[in-house]
């Protein structure tokens, strides 16, 4: 039988927005203290510029929509998606640029669409999408380790003065995708998947579920063995290198596990997630870009509606789930 529906007073759990959020953003500060002792200053810069755009942006939209600005505001929404976005883009990206891409997150990506709860794409990667098209370049511009002084920094990030000879470098997943002959040794980058200490801190505290991490970093694994022919010449590259560079640790933990923009059921988000790790192997071996984590789950955010439908877990009570609708109503 249906088990009936019982009114309030309800039992309160400890999991509120505000409490959520500020683990996630703790979680980040492994990655952050990682950034931020490769690449210098710059990505302290971008942390602190991001969170001040987010805020106030997130709080001009607000007034404009008559909605209370302390109680929205101090939820950390805003603030978790200025962090993915700092930490994303390269560490001395110019101010402009963290501006246009904090801004449209927060504007079209989330509060456009009614406001946290009700966004259809993740934020963060729709701003980090909208400025790689717009400005590869800039995009593309990374330093060397231990390169940037503290002045040299500000200085390219107020644009102050032009960006140095020999002063950006390829990623490794750039050097796959315009030199396949390349070996994995060569290949190989000093960028260990620091996304994992705070994913390990998510799923410690049950803030998200593995089933989304663990559908996306297998099938990215799968893929890439499958298309991977060893060290030699025209090698996609192994598994261990595509589950290790880029944004795959980040994505895998922090993007995927959105439970806004991904799937609801168990069984949807190992399927979301499956999802955007065949996508990210695609993208990143026959397409136009080197990494394509953020392109995959906006994808995915267009699936997740029918991943949803179609895996709906069996209501207590009833043979199986409920879908469609019955004739006459």
């Amino acid at each position: 039988m249906t088990l009936p529906r019982i009114t309030s007073p309800h039992a309160k759990g400890s999991n509120r927005t505000q409490r959520v959020m500020l683990l996630v953003l703790a979680a980040c500060a492994p990655g952050a203290l990682a950034l931020t002792w490769l690449f210098g200053i710059g990505t302290l810069v971008n942390l602190l510029w991001a969170s001040l755009v987010a805020l106030a942006v997130e709080a001009a939209i607000l007034k404009v929509r008559q909605r209370p600005l302390s109680f929205f505001l101090s939820d950390g929404s805003a603030l978790v998606t200025a962090v993915l976005l700092a930490l994303a883009l390269p560490p001395y990206a110019p101010w402009w640029l963290t501006l246009v891409a904090v801004g449209f997150a927060i504007v079209f990506g989330k509060q456009l669409y009614g406001g946290l709860g009700q966004n259809p794409f993740n934020p963060a990667m729709l701003g980090y999408v909208v400025v790689l098209i717009s400005f590869p370049v800039e995009m593309t511009s990374w330093p060397k380790p231990h390169s940037v002084g503290m002045l040299e920094g500000l200085q390219q990030i107020l644009g102050l003065a032009p960006l140095p000879d020999g002063w950006s470098q390829a990623t490794a997943l750039d050097s796959l995708k315009t030199n396949k002959s390349l070996t994995i040794d060569e290949l190989w980058a000093a960028n260990p998947a620091f996304g994992t200490l705070g994913g390990l801190f998510l799923l410690r505290k049950r803030l998200i579920s593995w089933h989304a991490p663990a559908g996306m970093l297998a099938a990215l694994a799968i893929m890439s063995l499958l298309f991977w022919n060893g060290s030699g010449s025209d090698s996609n590259g192994s598994p261990l290198f595509h589950l290790l560079s880029g944004a795959t640790m980040l994505g895998a933990f922090f993007i995927v596990t959105d439970p806004v923009s991904g799937a609801t059921s168990n069984l949807g988000r190992l399927v979301f997630g499956a999802g955007v790790g065949i996508l990210v192997y695609v993208i990143r071996t026959w397409g136009g870009y080197p990494d394509g984590v953020a392109f995959a789950v906006l994808l995915m955010n267009l699936a997740a509606p029918t991943i949803d439908y179609y895996s709906r877990p069996r209501t207590y009570g009833h043979s199986k789930p409920e879908r469609g609708f019955k004739l006459g109503e």
